[in-house]
């Protein structure tokens, strides 16, 4: 597996509770843009109208020599799911407030776009402070217990 974009900040904003692995829609400038790991996945986000699932605001920068063929750069892709899923998840977002954000862009083995889906829930603010002052504790007990021994 071959990892072209992650969404790092996803994990600190956000309490994921569901994951899923999803095709993508392309077009061939947008695949070879892939390749060339010239994607963002800053500030996108995944919701479900019509029974499909549509990935909103991935930025795939145009291909270099792409001229006239080349695609838009934040256009909405369709991601690739089963039906049943894409319902289950499209009603738990409506219903609780959970958010659909992807983590992750990659090549699988047989060489196939995929985006790694994450159902969400957004963190508070003092969630995220005291995770940070947790990480920050053990930090400095692990450097004293280095120098200790």
């Amino acid at each position: 597996m071959k990892v072209v974009a992650e969404n790092r900040k996803a994990r600190h904003l956000y309490d994921i509770l569901e994951r899923l692995e999803a095709g993508i829609e392309l077009k061939g400038t947008e695949v070879k843009s892939l390749r060339n790991h010239a994607v963002s996945l800053d500030q996108s986000f995944c919701h479900v109208k019509d029974g499909e699932m549509w990935l909103h605001n991935m930025h795939i920068a145009p291909y270099h020599f792409g001229n006239v063929f080349n695609h838009d750069p934040r256009r909405s892709r369709k991601l690739l799911l089963k039906k049943r899923e894409i319902l289950r998840w499209g009603s738990l977002v409506e219903q609780k407030g959970l958010t659909i954000v992807p983590l992750r862009v990659y090549f699988n083995e047989r060489g196939k776009a995929k985006v790694e889906i994450a159902l969400v829930k957004p963190k508070k603010l003092y969630d995220r402070r005291r995770e940070l002052m947790e990480r920050e504790e053990k930090r400095t007990l692990e450097r004293l217990l280095k120098y200790r021994a």
